[in-house]
C-alpha cells in the first residue's frame, strides 16, 4: 500500500489551519490528516487551504494525499455543529460525515478515511467498518483503517467478522504506551500501514537518550522551519554509526523483537 510516510497533523490548529496547511504544502509536505469533528480540527479551513494552493500555487488536489475521520458522537462537541443527525442510523451518520468531509475538502474523493476510534460495542465498530467497506468499494475512499484502536482483538474482528483487512491504523506511539507494540507488531505482520502520533511531546524521556541526541547533532538539518525539517527526513542517509545508534534506541525502546 502506496501512501505518504510523513503527514501533517492539523488538530487543534483552529483558524490557523488555513495558513498552516498552505505553510506545510509549499515547504513540501504533500499528504494532510484531518477529521470531520469540530471540537479539534478545523476539516473547512483545510479545504480552503486546498482551494488557495491550487488557485495561487498550482499545486492540484491530486498532488495531496487527503486523510479524514469519522469521529463517533462520544467524541464530538455537543455544543459545536455536528457533522450528522447523531439520531440517526450508525450507517446513515457515517454516510453523512463522509458527505460533509468532502464538502468541507471540497474534492470528490479521499485518499484514505478512518473511525476516529472504536465504537462502544464491536457489533457497532464492525458495522461502521463495513460502511467504510462500502465507501471504499464504490471508488470514493482508496484506503480504510481506524485511530485510537489498541487492541489486537478488534483489528482480528473486523478482518474476521467485518469482511475485510484494516489497511491503516492510526495511534499513539509513545512511551506511555510501552510504544503500543502488539498492534505496532500485528500492523508490521499484516502489512498494514501504521501511522504514529504524539510520539516525540510524548516521550521525554526518548527526547533526551543521548544516543537520540548524538543521532539529531549528526544528522540535524539546519532549514529555516520545522516543517522543512521534517520533510528532510526522508532524505536523510545513514551511515553504519547512525544505524547502531538507532539499533541501541530500538533496544532501549524495547522495539528490537517487534522490528526484526
Amino acid at each position: 500500500m502506496a501512501t505518504q510516510r510523513i503527514i501533517y497533523g492539523t488538530a487543534w490548529k483552529k483558524e490557523r489551519t488555513t495558513a498552516l496547511v498552505i505553510s506545510a504544502v509549499l515547504n513540501g509536505f504533500r499528504a494532510i490528516d484531518t477529521a470531520c469533528q469540530p471540537k479539534h480540527y478545523r476539516e473547512d479551513l483545510v479545504g480552503e487551504a486546498l482551494q488557495i494552493l491550487q488557485e495561487k500555487h498550482g499545486i492540484t488536489r491530486e498532488d495531496l494525499f487527503l486523510q479524514t475521520k469519522y469521529t463517533p458522537i462520544g467524541g464530538q462537541d455537543r455544543n459545536k455543529p455536528l457533522p450528522y443527525d447523531p439520531s440517526t442510523r450508525l450507517e446513515t451518520q457515517i454516510n453523512a460525515s463522509f458527505q460533509k468531509s468532502l464538502a468541507n475538502l471540497r474534492t470528490s474523493y479521499l485518499d484514505s478515511l478512518l473511525l476516529h476510534s472504536p465504537l462502544n460495542t464491536i457489533a457497532q465498530t464492525i458495522t461502521a467498518w463495513r460502511t467504510l467497506m462500502a465507501l471504499q468499494d464504490s471508488g470514493k475512499v482508496k484506503f480504510i483503517g481506524v485511530s485510537n484502536t489498541y487492541d489486537v482483538a478488534i483489528l482480528e474482528a473486523l478482518e474476521r467478522d467485518g469482511g475485510r483487512k484494516v489497511q491503516v491504523v492510526q495511534n499513539r506511539w509513545f512511551e506511555g504506551n510501552q510504544w503500543d507494540k502488539e498492534v505496532l507488531s500485528y500492523c508490521l505482520k499484516n502489512g498494514v500501514q501504521y501511522q504514529s502520533f504524539w510520539t516525540l511531546s510524548g516521550s521525554p524521556s526518548l527526547l533526551a537518550h543521548p544516543d537520540l541526541q548524538s543521532f539529531a547533532q549528526r544528522k540535524g538539518t539546519t532549514q529555516e522551519t520545522h516543517m522543512q525539517q521534517d520533510v528532510a527526513i526522508e532524505n536523510v542517509e545513514l551511515d553504519n554509526k547512525d544505524e547502531q545508534i538507532l539499533d541501541r534506541i530500538c533496544s532501549w525502546m524495547g522495539l528490537t523483537e517487534v522490528t526484526q
